[in-house]
């Protein structure tokens, strides 16, 4: 499918005008290597090292063991831990799903908001990234969470994503964690850290 499809783009003529047409074939040469991408979804620990933190060989070197082990013990564990929840970032961009977790992320910052004005501007512009129907990075919740969501928004209030969050989180914790754990990414994760220890 991905070769036919960079195929006709390369196929496809821009015009005749020259300089049209070498415009054309840069924006399609950059088209065919972003496509390139996306149909070899990569799996490997490297992909979770490229956003770590902080820089990487120092951040494994503090990634013991045992707290990667940790992880496994439940989500929650998992998203109480800036690595971990690095980790399970980049397992969940190679399943193009990584919305949910920000999300998430997006209303535990969100509960921390003290100042009444943020808070209805913070609150209308998660709804508006994550929640609203087709919006730019929207969660997979069912109708009834998203109106009652909606309604919150009318007067927002520390727990007007309650709901939401917590399908948000009940999907990742039943899907994409058990799929986590048994990732090539989370495996090659645990057997470095073991490797620095013998």
């Amino acid at each position: 499918m991905w070769s036919s499809l960079t195929r006709s783009l390369s196929d496809h003529p821009v015009g005749k005008d020259p300089q049209a047409m070498r415009t054309g074939q840069r924006q399609n040469k950059g088209m065919r290597t972003r496509l390139g991408c996306l149909s070899h979804k990569s799996d490997s620990c490297s992909d979770f090292t490229a956003i770590l933190p902080d820089k990487p060989n120092r951040a494994l070197k503090r990634l013991s063991t045992e707290e990667a082990t940790r992880w496994a013990d439940s989500f929650d564990v998992l998203l109480s831990h800036k690595y971990g929840v690095a980790a399970f970032r980049a397992f969940l961009k190679t399943e193009f799903s990584e919305e949910n977790l920000e999300f998430w992320l997006a209303c535990e910052e969100f509960k921390k908001t003290r100042s009444t004005a943020k808070l209805v501007s913070k609150a209308h512009r998660i709804f508006e990234e994550f929640v609203d129907v087709q919006a730019p990075r929207e969660v997979n919740i069912d109708f009834q969470t998203r109106e009652a969501t909606r309604k919150n928004m009318q007067e927002p209030s520390l727990t007007c994503f309650d709901q939401a969050q917590g399908k948000v989180h009940s999907l990742m914790e039943k899907d994409s964690y058990p799929r986590f754990l048994r990732s090539k990414m989370y495996l090659d994760l645990l057997s470095q850290s073991q490797r620095r220890l013998s």
